[in-house]
């Protein structure tokens, strides 16, 4: 990366990833190779995992709406082979939510019980 004023080589040590992504933003750089490459690392992430949307949402420090359209729509578009495969995990965990959800309610109504 360049300073715009001086063409000087400047140099980023990642400390913060949002804090690179705000400078490209202010400075006018394409995050069109980052946002693929996110895509992809998601996707990757959610078939090896067998993760949720939630889960990966943490995992990548983003929305769990950025994570919906990356598997979704971009990631369509960059590998349709990848999405199908992403998709399916995350049709099963879908279908399987209200499941857990009683899981994680019968927990912690048990640790409650156990407290008192």
């Amino acid at each position: 990366m360049r300073d715009r004023i001086s063409g000087k080589a400047i140099v980023i040590t990642v400390v913060n990833a949002s804090y690179i992504i705000k400078k490209a933003m202010y400075e006018g750089i394409s995050l069109k190779g980052y946002i693929e490459e996110r895509a992809i690392n998601i996707a990757n992430y959610i078939i090896e995992e067998n993760a949720t949307v939630r889960q990966t949402a943490k995992k990548f420090g983003i929305s769990k709406s950025t994570v919906h359209k990356d598997v979704t729509e971009r990631l369509v578009q960059i590998n349709p082979t990848l999405a199908s495969q992403a998709r399916k995990v995350l049709d099963v965990n879908k279908s399987e939510r209200h499941i857990r959800g009683g899981l994680a309610t019968r927990e912690k109504y048990l640790h409650q019980k156990g407290a008192v």
